[in-house]
């Protein structure tokens, strides 16, 4: 892609991430996120703590494992969203906000301990913060690939930018 084209792109790109920033979807997004991490750090810090004490062996390692990876995914969705937010306040540009290092990952695959999660008889405050929390991921995954990659990857095959550029400098 040459560097007009680019430079083009990146300028959408930032426009897509301003508008999110100021959209309802975000504050509803971000509200949802923050609530979803105080929960999750009020319940392993709490009920968590004292709930894991009563679990087998196999069922407190698999819970350290599935808190664990609750947290690290929690957190890097609070993170996200702070970067938009930080948009959204001016804190950032939007055009910085594209960087990749602050896109989401792709989540980790599920493994035996999550399959075993009920087997295993472990709370259910645990398991339905998982799940929640597998919902929020997966739908700031979405917004992260639709604001951010698609839009790249759409403007990233060099013949159709060619004929968007001649067809936009001749007004047809």
């Amino acid at each position: 892609m040459d560097e007009f084209a680019f430079v083009e792109v990146a300028g959408r790109r930032a426009g897509a991430v301003e508008d999110f920033a100021q959209s309802a979807l975000f504050d509803r997004t971000f509200k949802d996120g923050m609530a979803l991490v105080e929960a999750a750090a009020a319940y392993l810090d709490g009920a968590g703590r004292q709930e894991s004490r009563l679990l087998s062996r196999s069922g407190a390692l698999a819970y350290a494992n599935i808190s664990m990876r609750l947290t690290t995914q929690l957190m890097q969705v609070a993170s996200w969203l702070l970067v938009q937010r930080a948009v959204r306040e001016g804190d950032m540009g939007a055009l910085e906000a594209c960087d990749d290092r602050y896109r989401v990952t792709a989540p980790p695959e599920l493994d035996a301990d999550d399959r075993d999660a009920e087997a295993l008889d472990l709370p259910r405050g645990l398991l339905d913060l998982l799940a929640r929390s597998r919902q929020l991921y997966e739908r700031v995954r979405h917004l992260d690939q639709r604001m951010y990659r698609d839009a790249f990857e759409a403007d990233s095959r060099p013949i159709q930018s060619q004929i968007d550029r001649l067809q936009a400098a001749f007004g047809t």
